[in-house]
């Protein structure tokens, strides 16, 4: 793979409007195919904004009208704000794509830049980003104070976790001693060409997660680096971190194409 360039985009009081980011990655990611510029990935920050993947559900969007935008990536709603660290990737991949190792190198990045702060984190099968690994369910103290062997986020069809108060709430997962992702991670391909990225929370406030139902899983919650940490980390101290992973994991990686099975005669 030839050498990533790196555009930061904005931080801080610099943060970049969500339109504003979507249409850069557009021009660049045009730019990308017609072999204009080479791989880039787009680092910053947004003002609090939600962002709904193309498989959301009305049922998982905020309660009380807050806008949304509706994006052209995978996955389901999530949110982007201060004190997260953003990632577009605008790769070329080999066709037929492979959007699985696309995604698992992006993980590996962040997996090892949390290993570097201090923090172990893992994948989850069948979940994308990076994760925060709970206790056993049969030692993580009772929801709401009930003995039930059931969590009602899951067997109770009108149970909502965005009405039911902070024992609920996906912020809180970390006291819960729950499973709970650190990064989140959404593409794009398009014509060989990789969009969107990932989304670190490194120091933001996490409430805002409870408005939602983050990534549309309801049995687990959402982490900060400061939180799992204890102490404050700051955007400014993880960026170069990213961007090294990032590129050691992206520039040597073995790129190859999506392995297509014939079905036999």
């Amino acid at each position: 793979m030839s050498e990533l360039r790196f555009v930061r985009m904005g931080f801080g009081a610099d943060a970049v409007e969500y339109q504003e980011a979507w249409d850069e990655q557009r021009r660049v990611h045009a730019a990308r195919f017609a072999e204009e510029v080479p791989d880039t990935v787009i680092l910053l920050e947004h003002p609090p904004v939600y962002t709904a993947g193309r498989r959301t559900e009305d049922s998982e969007r905020p309660l009380d009208g807050t806008p949304v935008v509706d994006v052209d990536r995978g996955g389901k709603i999530t949110w982007h704000g201060p004190g997260q660290l953003v990632g577009y990737p605008i790769q070329k991949l080999p066709r037929p794509v492979d959007v699985v190792a696309h995604v698992r190198r992006l993980e590996e990045a962040l997996i090892r830049t949390c290993a570097e702060f201090g923090l172990e984190t893992t994948r989850v099968e069948g979940r994308s980003g990076v994760w925060v690994l709970g206790d056993p369910v049969e030692q993580r103290p009772a929801l709401g104070g009930l003995s039930l062997d059931f969590d009602p986020r899951l067997q109770d069809e009108e149970f909502d976790p965005r009405l039911d108060g902070p024992e609920y709430a996906p912020s809180n997962a970390g006291q819960r001693r729950e499973d709970r992702k650190i990064a989140q991670i959404g593409i794009r391909v398009a014509k060989g060409v990789t969009m969107h990225g990932f989304s670190f929370n490194v120091n933001p406030d996490m409430k805002w997660f409870d408005r939602i139902i983050p990534c549309g899983i309801r049995d687990a919650g959402v982490a900060s680096l400061t939180g799992e940490l204890g102490r404050d980390v700051t955007i400014e101290e993880v960026l170069p971190v990213v961007e090294r992973h990032l590129k050691d994991v992206l520039e040597n990686a073995e790129l190859k194409p999506r392995v297509i099975e014939k079905a036999s005669a």
